[in-house]
């Protein structure tokens, strides 16, 4: 099984309290300081406060803030759950590349990334194959532990671009064999919750069974997440559309 390696392992801080949407107060040996946050969105229905977390450091002095917060961790376990969604299209194509991903695709000579497709530009295509990668994070399949606090629901309605993309994948099929719609857990799921609901549900819910009826292919991933780095805990097809 191989590991996508973190050029440096990650810092073990503490998420004291989110500032903005981009940025928390975070605590690093004792040193408070401001990080960036990569996902603008709630953490699931969690409370961003006194979260233990994982931080990347970025010694570039063009960056005002060093820190990124890589990963929380919200259970009494070693479940770290990674949140920063760019990372997960660096570790599909790393999967790809050495065919830990061949459940999905495995006739393919190379992976190209940011592959336009209609009117969109879709994530990857893998050999003949377009797919498009999503992180979700409205809702985060953990048994949090006994000191995480939640907060009331909160519905989110930034579907636009998903539902485009689930077209363009549906109307690939035409000139190809194969599409897939991947869902990136950076996490290992230890208890399946309801999905919180978009304001556009009855369209979102409609696209995705018009898209599977078209042919296109739900998968899901799950990785296990360290601060050295992540490795693939389980790939399966997805039933949950």
């Amino acid at each position: 099984m191989s590991t996508y390696v973190f050029e440096k392992p990650l810092i073990r801080g503490t998420m004291l309290k989110r500032k903005s949407q981009f940025t928390a107060l975070v605590d690093i040996d004792g040193e408070e300081l401001i990080a960036h946050i990569p996902t603008t969105n709630r953490i699931g229905d969690v409370e961003n406060k006194n979260l233990p977390c994982l931080l990347s450091y970025h010694d570039n002095p063009k960056r005002k803030l060093k820190y990124d917060i890589e990963a929380v961790l919200l259970s009494d376990d070693d479940n770290w759950v990674g949140i920063n969604q760019i990372l997960s299209n660096r570790l599909v194509e790393f999967f790809f590349n050495e065919h830990e991903l061949d459940a999905i695709v495995s006739d393919f000579d190379r992976v190209q990334r940011e592959v336009n497709l209609g009117i969109s530009k879709l994530d990857f295509k893998v050999g003949d194959t377009y797919l498009e990668v999503k992180t979700p994070l409205t809702t985060i399949n953990v048994k949090y532990g006994k000191d995480i606090k939640t907060l009331p629901p909160k519905p989110f309605s930034s579907t636009d671009r998903m539902v485009k993309h689930l077209n363009e994948l549906a109307g690939s099929l035409k000139d190809h064999e194969k599409a897939v719609f991947l869902q990136v857990y950076q996490y290992r799921i230890t208890e399946k919750k309801e999905r919180l609901r978009s304001t556009h549900y009855e369209e979102v819910s409609q696209t995705f069974k018009e898209a599977a009826e078209a042919g296109v292919e739900f998968w899901e991933v799950q990785m296990d997440f360290r601060p050295e780095g992540v490795t693939l805990y389980r790939l399966m097809r997805s039933t949950d559309l």
